[in-house]
């Protein structure tokens, strides 16, 4: 396991003007970056949003495995509701967009605190900052790997960037790519897209037709799939050179 799949990548990150600091509970692992320290507010935002999650699966555990999409339950807390229907979107498990939706719940509930924040979980980012932020992509071995960032304007936040790896991290993958990067306005949906994404790429020749396919998706604003020395990417998004 390369340094990277163990988050030292977030030394790497630089958060001007901004306050970082991480919370863990259980599983989740989140780095967060704020206007203030606000660790305390963010834990209690971490439980708000895995117990009734925690309870949902505990009587639902068909939901921890399935890699389909699965139909809405109306009497589901509203967070699993969010995965149902970003995954549906998607066309892949609710789980695949656990980690999107636990960032995004803590970020947009951190906004009442502040108006500046980025809550980063195993590589699912929520952004909500008041200047131009570049999201750097890891790859991997990719010789694009950290070479390739997303420039997002101020005006286009709050939204999520969300990344999937075939060769990267524990995340489950069914495909090769180094690194799958999507960008929407639900976190929870750019989370599921990048795993449906990255599930379609197993050789060079399917970068185009799996661009193609997530540039179908409602919801998407665009995003890029990297595997070895090759990209495509597609969408309203600006790519610069790192």
């Amino acid at each position: 396991m390369n340094g990277d799949s163990e988050r030292t990548y977030r030394r790497r990150v630089q958060a001007r003007g901004l306050v970082p600091f991480e919370v863990k509970v259980r599983e989740t692992d989140l780095w967060i970056a704020a206007g203030e320290r606000l660790e305390s507010e963010a834990r209690d935002l971490v439980f708000a949003a895995r117990q009734p999650l925690e309870s949902y699966l505990s009587e639902h555990p068909e939901l921890l495995s399935t890699l389909s999409p699965v139909a809405d339950d109306p009497l589901a807390p509203p967070i699993v509701r969010g995965m149902i229907r970003a995954s549906g979107q998607a066309g892949v498990g609710p789980m695949a967009s656990v980690a999107g939706s636990i960032a995004e719940h803590v970020g947009k509930g951190l906004l009442r605190f502040t108006d500046r924040v980025v809550v980063e979980n195993g590589g699912d980012v929520f952004l909500s900052l008041d200047r131009p932020v570049t999201v750097r992509v890891f790859a991997g071995r990719s010789p694009l790997s950290r070479r390739i960032g997303l420039s997002v304007p101020e005006e286009e936040m709050p939204l999520g960037v969300c990344s999937s790896s075939g060769s990267v991290g524990h995340s489950l993958s069914l495909g090769r790519a180094d690194a799958a990067c999507v960008v929407a306005t639900s976190t929870a949906l750019a989370d599921a897209a990048a795993t449906a994404l990255g599930n379609r790429v197993r050789a060079r020749s399917d970068l185009e037709k799996a661009a193609s396919w997530a540039a179908g998706v409602a919801g998407l604003r665009g995003g890029l799939v990297i595997l070895g020395k090759a990209m495509a990417a597609w969408g309203d998004v600006a790519l610069v050179e790192l």
